[in-house]
């Protein structure tokens, strides 16, 4: 999406190139006008200064969005050698640039600079319509976009726009398939490199974030901070159709096609469709026959772990659903609400043929068999 003149407010008197943002327009000033070298040039299509002319060739790339470097391993493609060099570092884990303060090491000498100032505090971009500041310019130009609601890159596939060119990047892998970031224990693909660091943790069962009210410890800071909402009963995401809240976006997401009825996740087998993706995960296993939830005791196993639950229940004997009317308890939900047609006399289940009602279906059908003669059911 092209920015609008009036979004590209800022001009510069000597070249009469515009930005969106006051800083940049200073920073242009500074490095193409007032420090210029004789070696020096200025893009002519976004106002950049390149202290050798050597330069611009890489620089134009930008805008025309040649990619003439490959990596081997994935296909993916760079403008430059030296982004090529650094995604090479996302196939074989290597992170030369290490904190003096800390231990982090990193594949980009730009994220340990940007992660040096984590030490420092030093935050000297800021906004100039909000208070925010930032540690890098880039954080800020960013940031600026949520003002603006400029989001400049496109999805070469469908619609989208992202205001982060990252951001971009990771859509476009949903369509392309590609998953360049892989692990080095089982080999697994993903698409982001966040994904591939909680993915080994289920091979190191490091969880490194605690909760300082309760004991419970979590792999990733964003179960954490869900977590956290239960103590505090915070549920920031409502529903438009309903009011409902919830603690997560991911479940109000999933609420909202109660109201849809849109069931997103189809079976590649038979073709049924579920809102939930752990919902069709638990049906491919129909398919699979795997059975990954086991009794440590009889060695029974099942497909869903509330199955497992509900059947741990026979060797301990516990009978968690009580009749809050005479106080009989029952191992799992469906007895107790079978129970409670007792006193209610509810009966929905009749023969078709005498029109005798029963409390359960499992009664009707023994009915049937036995006076299939006299009521003439076949």
């Amino acid at each position: 999406m092209k920015m609008t003149t009036e979004e590209k407010r800022h001009a510069c008197n000597d070249c009469e190139l515009t930005f969106s943002l006051d800083n940049e327009l200073k920073m242009h000033k500074e490095a193409a006008h007032e420090n210029r070298t004789k070696k020096g040039c200025v893009c002519k299509v976004c106002g950049s200064f390149l202290s050798y002319k050597s330069n611009m060739t890489a620089h134009m790339r930008t805008h025309t969005g040649e990619k003439p470097f490959a990596c081997q391993i994935c296909g993916a493609r760079f403008s430059q050698n030296a982004h090529l060099v650094q995604h090479i570092r996302t196939h074989t884990g290597e992170k030369p640039y290490k904190c003096d303060v800390c231990t982090s090491r990193f594949s980009h000498k730009s994220h340990l600079k940007g992660h040096m100032t984590i030490h420092s505090g030093e935050k000297p971009f800021g906004c100039t319509v909000c208070p925010s500041t930032f540690a890098r310019y880039f954080y800020l130009k960013i940031h600026m976009r949520t003002h603006t609601k400029e989001k400049p890159y496109s999805c070469n596939f469908c619609d989208a726009t992202f205001a982060v060119k990252s951001h971009q990047k990771s859509h476009m892998r949903k369509h392309t398939g590609e998953r360049p970031y892989c692990c080095t224990v089982c080999g697994s693909g993903f698409a982001q490199n966040s994904t591939l660091k909680n993915h080994l943790q289920t091979h190191t069962g490091e969880k490194p974030f605690s909760c300082k009210i309760c004991d419970s410890v979590f792999a990733r800071s964003s179960n954490l901070t869900l977590h956290m909402r239960r103590h505090s009963g915070d549920e920031p995401y409502s529903c438009n159709v309903c009011g409902s809240s919830f603690a997560s976006n991911a479940h109000l997401e999933t609420h909202v096609r109660t109201h849809t009825g849109e069931k997103p996740f189809s079976c590649s087998v038979c073709g049924t469709s579920f809102s939930q993706k752990s919902h069709l995960e638990t049906h491919k296993r129909i398919h699979s026959g795997v059975k990954p939830f086991s009794c440590s005791i009889c060695g029974h196993a099942f497909t869903e772990n509330s199955s497992l639950t509900k059947h741990m229940r026979v060797h301990s004997g516990e009978r968690p659903y009580v009749c809050s009317v005479c106080g009989s308890s029952f191992a799992n939900n469906s007895n107790l609400q079978k129970h409670l047609w007792t006193h209610m006399r509810e009966r929905p289940y009749s023969c078709d043929a005498c029109e005798l009602t029963f409390p359960y279906k499992t009664n009707l059908k023994k009915h049937i068999r036995m006076c299939k003669n006299i009521c003439g059911n076949t």
